[in-house]
């Protein structure tokens, strides 16, 4: 894989924009009551700052286009007389806008003024500017306590700070003294860490002081994609993310946006952050994989152990029968892998429904010398106890054990028409739950076959190289490059993007001299986790991709279990047995929906790839 990242121009979003350089419109209104839909504006005072310095005020009584009841005359000092000759809201609000575009909104209580701003311009049939807005009412409340000051009106926190303005209910003098209110919370702030305006979505929030106070250490990240290690005391690996923005996604740890208790329990024993720059999204989520099966991180909980994954076996004997085991072997059919054994066990299940495979765990010779005893499965007519055979081969076993190989790795259609049929019978009975359970072995069984009839034949590839055009959609560098993939046995082995406009020829030529040597695996096991080669596979079937090279053959079969991965046909066969008998057809509905789910993803621990949007853009491959 690549060892260098691609120019990345970072936005001013993601870079931050820190306080001192933002500019500041701090706001305030006095009105006729608190109903912006029913009052009206009687006075709009405003400062603007930056960098703690005033650049310039506004002020300018409105005519509200009604009477100033008596009590906010009392309250404010403004009476009709001041407003009679006051000049109307449609000639103040343009000025207003215009001396605060393209600045921060800053008042005390911001939902009352800018509320009444909104519905103005509404009025007036003016854009709202979309200005960003803060609000010190909030921000009080998180940094001032009840010791300091029983209350956070604009009077008692400008009495607190020792305003050089007193607040008295005029929009001017109110907006002066929010001025330094403001700045008072701002030193509050920085030691903190929050000195960005970034920051200030955020301030408010009720994030443990111990873990705002980290946030510098997402200050010298990269804003580029990649991977993220969480590192402890004696640099123990805690926990390992990935991301397009290493930075910005770091530094949302220390936010209320992190509502996960394990995650913040996590940030507040990190000492430190170790980021992987990554040329690709895709080679950020395989090194996460790696690094998280590496360092099995106490934090994370999925892809941490692929060695307890199972597989399920026909077994290689003169009769064969069916074993759940932890690694595949030349020559024998598989499915799989399986989250849990318990999900494999379900899978057998399955086939020992559908097929009168025996069950027993003995190995029987061919022809015995001295005949066995036949099992309860034999007097049920479920095997044909080849346990039995003294004087020739029990040829009729043959033909089951054959019918499981190709239902492992081929059409697995006489399984699902088998169960598909139980399923039917049972919920015909009203046996609901017995449904549920084959529906459950059934979804098994499927699911697993698909994993391993899309694994298997790339991890028989020794090398595939293919290629998307870059910039294009979540394709990462610039349009007019290509992103080029390596893959050997399922493992991605190298990985770039192209300059734009840029010949790719000379770099796939590179990629592949330099690509990981990769030792071929036993198919249908890829040759690395196989949520890596899920990933892989997702990422040759995204739009674009195009094949440049393949060094064998690609396929998988015509009639494979993908075909069968959302239970259609059980779905249909229950709808068919039930659905005249049911009255209610809520109750046929139900039915459907317990017992047809999509089987790709249903094994827990396995993240399946998903189905191929764009199939036909391999000539040379089946979709499957």
């Amino acid at each position: 894989m690549s060892t260098t990242a691609p120019a990345y121009q970072a936005t001013f979003e993601e870079l931050g924009t820190p306080l001192r350089d933002v500019t500041f419109v701090v706001v305030d209104l006095e009105t006729t009551g608190t109903s912006a839909k029913e009052g009206g504006i009687t006075e709009i005072g405003a400062v603007k700052v930056r960098g703690g310095e005033v650049l310039g005020e506004f002020q300018s009584l409105v005519n509200p286009g009604q009477p100033v009841p008596a009590f906010i005359a009392r309250l404010t000092g403004i009476t009709n007389a001041m407003v009679a000759t006051a000049p109307d809201i449609a000639l103040v609000l343009p000025s207003f806008l215009e001396f605060a575009r393209g600045s921060v909104l800053v008042a005390h209580n911001a939902p009352f003024d800018v509320g009444f701003l909104k519905v103005m311009c509404a009025r007036l049939d003016y854009e709202w500017p979309g200005f960003t807005v803060v609000d010190t009412v909030p921000l009080a409340r998180r940094l001032v306590t009840r010791d300091e000051a029983p209350n956070h009106k604009l009077s008692t926190l400008a009495n607190l700070f020792h305003a050089s303005v007193s607040p008295d209910h005029r929009a001017l003098a109110d907006a002066r003294a929010t001025v330094d209110v403001l700045h008072a919370l701002f030193e509050r702030l920085a030691p903190m860490g929050i000195t960005h305006l970034e920051d200030l979505a955020t301030a408010a929030d009720p994030v443990p002081p111990e873990v705002r106070r980290k946030r510098h250490l997402a200050d010298d990240l990269p804003d580029a994609p990649g991977v993220y290690l969480f590192r402890g005391p004696g640099d123990e690996v805690l926990y390992v993310g990935t991301s397009v923005n290493i930075r910005k996604r770091v530094r949302s740890y220390f936010t209320a946006a992190e509502k996960r208790k394990r995650i913040t329990e996590m940030v507040r024993i990190a000492e430190r952050v170790t980021p992987v720059a990554c040329a690709t999204h895709l080679e950020a989520q395989v090194r996460e994989l790696r690094l998280i099966t590496e360092h099995a991180p106490r934090y994370n909980r999925r892809s941490k152990y692929p060695e307890r994954q199972s597989w399920v076996r026909l077994t290689d004997e003169a009769y064969p029968r069916l074993s759940v085991v932890g690694a595949v072997v030349a020559g024998a059919a598989h499915i799989g892998p399986f989250g849990s054994r318990r999900t494999a066990q379900e899978a057998v299940h399955a086939l020992h429904d559908a097929l009168n495979l025996r069950q027993c765990t003995a190995r029987i010779p061919l022809v015995s010398k001295q005949p066995g005893s036949p099992c309860a499965l034999a007097g049920m007519g479920r095997c044909s106890a080849p346990c039995v055979a003294t004087e020739a081969p029990d040829a009729s076993y043959e033909q089951v054990a054959e019918a499981a190989r190709s239902a492992l790795t081929g059409d697995p259609a006489p399984v699902v028409r088998a169960l598909s049929d139980r399923i039917a019978t049972l919920a015909h009975q009203e046996r609901y739950e017995e449904a549920g359970e084959v529906t459950r072995r059934l979804r098994a069984f499927v699911s697993g076959a698909h994993r391993a009839q899309r694994l298997g034949p790339l991890a028989g590839c020794a090398e595939l190289v293919a290629a998307r055009p870059s910039g294009i959609g979540d394709a990462p560098g610039k349009p007019g490059g290509w992103e080029i993939v390596v893959i050997k046995h399922g493992r991605l082995a190298a990985t770039d993007v192209s300059a734009p406009r840029a010949d790719p020829l000379p770099l796939v030529a590179a990629l592949r001299t330099t690509a990981e040597h990769v030792e071929p695996p036993v198919p249908p096991a890829p040759a690395a986790h196989p949520e890596e080669t899920h990933l892989l596979l997702a990422w040759l079937d995204s739009p674009g991709v195009r094949l440049v090279h393949v060094s064998d053959t690609w396929a998988c079969p015509v009639r494979a279990a993908g075909a069968h991965a959302d239970l259609t046909w059980a779905s249909d066969r229950v709808r068919a047995e039930i659905g005249p008998a049911v009255a209610d057809r809520g109750a046929a509905d139900s039915i459907h929906a317990a017992h047809v789910g999509a089987a790709d993803g249903a094994d827990a621990g396995v993240t399946a790839a998903p189905e191929p949007e764009n199939p036909q853009h391999v000539d040379t491959m089946t979709a499957c």
